[in-house]
């Protein structure tokens, strides 16, 4: 059987024009109403997001992350400070997320320096957690290598055994809030014309620019 001709994978793209003159003043009431038009669309997962990082010496990683929260201050997500990209972000604290809602032939995607949260923040977030996810935290020491299966389910059954109800926080996992200096509002449109809208961070505000698809 011959394999499918990737060249000939292509969808066409038609939405309502994204025009200046429709947009909010500023990116996160932006985003507000695009995410509000994500959860009425039924997309499954609407706040999982790419985060892609880069180490030190410039090698990126990229992986799905769910966002947890978001203000004018920026958009947070939770994970194991031990982890892949909770090392990269120790040694290089930027990040671009990517919010890719295909089904509405849109996309969201932002730029900007990473801080952590600080440690009440992340403790409420934690604690309000189902219980198995708390323990599941313990049990991963994220990114590292381990032998098997095999291995991580006993170890998680011997932490469930330890707190049979309300896992302390782990102080190796937490809160981080990626504060934005660039969020783009990318709308699918008719023969690869898309529109692109980038505001870009001018303090005290925004300037809004629009970018050649």
């Amino acid at each position: 059987m011959d394999a499918p001709s990737l060249a000939g994978l292509r969808r066409t793209y038609e939405g309502q024009p994204l025009l200046e003159s429709d947009v909010a003043a500023d990116p996160i009431a932006q985003f507000t109403q695009w995410f509000d038009e994500a959860l009425d669309a039924g997309l499954p997962e609407p706040n999982a997001m790419v985060v892609a990082t880069a180490s030190a010496g410039g090698r990126p990683s990229a992986r799905t992350v769910l966002l947890k929260g978001y203000d004018e201050r920026g958009f947070v997500f939770f994970t194991n400070y031990e982890s892949r990209k909770g090392r990269d972000l120790a040694e290089n604290p930027r990040a671009s997320l990517l919010f890719p809602w295909h089904p509405i032939r849109r996309q969201v995607r932002v730029e900007g320096s990473v801080i952590r949260l600080p440690h009440e923040d992340s403790a409420a977030y934690f604690n309000s957690r189902p219980y198995g996810s708390r323990v599941g935290a313990w049990a991963s020491r994220q990114s590292a290598v381990v032998r098997s299966r095999e291995e991580l389910d006993a170890r998680y059954a011997e932490l469930a055994a330890r707190w049979p109800e309300n896992p302390p926080v782990p102080d190796f996992w937490g809160g981080f809030r990626v504060v934005p200096t660039e969020v783009e509002f990318w709308q699918g449109q008719l023969d690869r014309m898309h529109d692109r809208l980038r505001y870009r961070r001018v303090h005290p505000g925004w300037v809004l620019e629009r970018l050649a698809p």
